[in-house]
């Protein structure tokens, strides 16, 4: 290795897992790779560029609770492994930076982190956008996406979110963090406030056709105190109905074989999905 690369590699190895950020060489090699990859994919129809930028990422190992590194919350950037959430949100930066004519990765890293975290400002653990319907009514605030459900069939319910606060012992940053787990209630307690609007698993086939790629789907749940289970990216296949583009967790990020409908009905406690669309 040439003394400059030795040097940077130094360098950049010391600033990227710094309490603020946490990336990998490889993961910074991965950025610049994607960056290049994606040039040419934004659309006029911003969804389009949503599944092209979704499908890069086909084959990407699925890997659970990657975010939790450190109890002071550094902005992860992690391409070799990604959850349900962390993919939708690394798809969605690029398409934002593509639309925003962006290639550079300080760029990428602002926009993640004001995806991730709540109003944008990243201040530990309980700012990340932990419950995904917060997360979708968050980032509609910030102008980011729009929450479509009531407008393709969707209906309201009442339902006590508090997973969280009742399983502290299954989070390693709130267990033991009374700070953190009073964050978290002041987040349950806002949800708690505001209805759920949901588009319940026997009317989506009806509503299917309101469905169009690249929207954001979230799969609501019947479990206790817990409002969303998975989220994934809608596609329409070939066989013209809508699929589901996601990090699976039995191993990758795959297109669903079946229909979304189909692939609902196999899924014990889901109740109907979320659907929102990125502006």
């Amino acid at each position: 290795m040439k003394i400059a690369n030795f040097l940077f590699f130094i360098l950049f190895t010391a600033t990227t897992f710094s309490q603020e950020l946490v990336c990998s060489i490889q993961d910074k090699e991965t950025f610049e790779t994607k960056i290049i990859a994606v040039d040419g994919f934004l659309e006029k129809e911003f969804g389009k560029t949503i599944t092209a930028v979704g499908k890069t990422f086909l084959g990407t190992p699925y890997v659970a609770k990657t975010l939790e590194i450190d109890e002071n919350e550094p902005l992860v950037i992690n391409f070799q492994g990604l959850d349900c959430t962390t993919y939708v949100e690394n798809v969605l930066a690029f398409s934002l930076l593509l639309k925003n004519e962006k290639t550079d990765f300080t760029s990428f890293t602002k926009t993640l982190e004001n995806i991730r975290y709540k109003d944008g400002k990243r201040n530990g653990y309980a700012s990340r956008l932990h419950y995904f319907s917060e997360w979708i009514a968050n980032n509609e605030e910030k102008g980011l996406i729009k929450n479509i459900t009531s407008e393709i069939g969707g209906i309201e319910i009442n339902k006590t979110i508090n997973f969280m606060s009742t399983h502290r012992e299954l989070y390693p940053f709130l267990k033991d963090n009374d700070t953190n787990f009073d964050k978290i209630k002041i987040s349950e307690e806002f949800l708690n406030n505001e209805a759920i609007c949901i588009l319940e698993q026997d009317q989506i086939k009806a509503n299917e056709h309101l469905i169009k790629s690249g929207d954001i789907i979230a799969l609501t749940t019947a479990i206790k105190g817990l409002d969303i289970t998975h989220t994934g990216i809608a596609i329409r296949e070939k066989d013209g109905r809508i699929h589901l583009l996601h990090a699976s967790s039995s191993g990758e990020v795959k297109i669903s074989k079946e229909p979304l409908v189909d692939y609902l009905k196999k899924i014990k406690n889901n109740t109907g999905i979320m659907v929102c669309r990125a502006l």
